[in-house]
């Protein structure tokens, strides 16, 4: 399986992409919100590359590499909070209809996997400089939670963590 093409309607681009050339390297939904389209529809008109997709059914797959990053940038962003947080991402199990996630970081919780219905790996432009994340999106075409490649104190991307991030991208992207 490879990765997936997005889909949208003609006149759905044609908004994203209005709404995306007003702030290129902006935050994904807030273009979005501007342009009355989802963030996914924002995802789809980016440069070819810059958002690849691949099917939820990678989902524990990619949880378990990302597991191996170390500390990395979780974000989840809703209308009402963009909540970051820093740590290594627990090993995750199944139970009771959740994906269950606790260990020794401040990151743990229960995800609703079953509402996962794609992954895209996200490399564009963010404030002037390049930003890469792994989005988790439902069927609303909304980000769950997005797993950041980490910066560090001259706020480069972690090379070691990029590399993760290009790696992990070209092995789903061509599985």
């Amino acid at each position: 399986m490879s990765a997936l093409s997005i889909e949208i309607a003609p006149e759905t681009a044609e908004k994203a992409r209005a709404a995306l050339a007003e702030k290129p390297d902006g935050v994904v939904e807030a273009i979005a919100a501007n342009g009355r389209v989802t963030p996914l529809d924002v995802l789809a008109v980016l440069p070819e590359g810059a958002a690849v997709i691949v099917p939820a059914s990678r989902f524990e797959d990619i949880w378990a590499r990302l597991g191996a990053w170390g500390d990395v940038l979780m974000i989840v962003h809703t209308e009402d909070i963009v909540l970051e947080v820093e740590g290594a991402l627990p090993a995750g199990s199944e139970g009771h209809g959740w994906f269950n996630i606790h260990g020794d970081s401040p990151i743990g919780g229960h995800i609703r996997k079953d509402r996962c219905v794609s992954i895209v790996f996200v490399d564009r432009g963010f404030h002037g400089r390049r930003s890469c994340s792994v989005w988790f999106m439902n069927s609303e075409g909304k980000a769950m939670f997005k797993v950041f490649v980490r910066r560090d104190a001259e706020r480069n991307l972690i090379a070691a963590q990029l590399e993760q991030f290009e790696t992990l991208r070209g092995d789903m992207a061509s599985a």
